[in-house]
């Protein structure tokens, strides 16, 4: 690759790096919880909703913030309070 193209391929990285990302594929989404895509599959994505297009799942990224406010556990002292 030559130093033009290195430094086009860096500012395509940057540009799409700067847009808001709205949905994430599946495994974007396992990594985002940090859990393999396996257990997102077992334990997440049977109670979220998604889009669907053909073999292509987006899992919209505010699905992924309610889910995990859903199943946060309560600390012990906020059990107590």
């Amino acid at each position: 690759m030559t130093e033009l193209q290195e430094l086009l391929a860096g500012l395509a990285r940057s540009l799409a790096a700067a847009q808001p990302r709205v949905a994430l594929r599946k495994a974007e989404a396992a990594a985002s919880l940090s859990m393999s895509v396996d257990s997102f599959e077992r334990y997440v994505l049977p109670e979220i909703r998604v889009v669907r297009r053909g073999a292509l799942v987006l899992v919209p990224v505010a699905e992924l913030e309610r889910w995990i406010v859903e199943n946060a556990a309560l600390t012990l002292a906020e059990v107590w309070r």
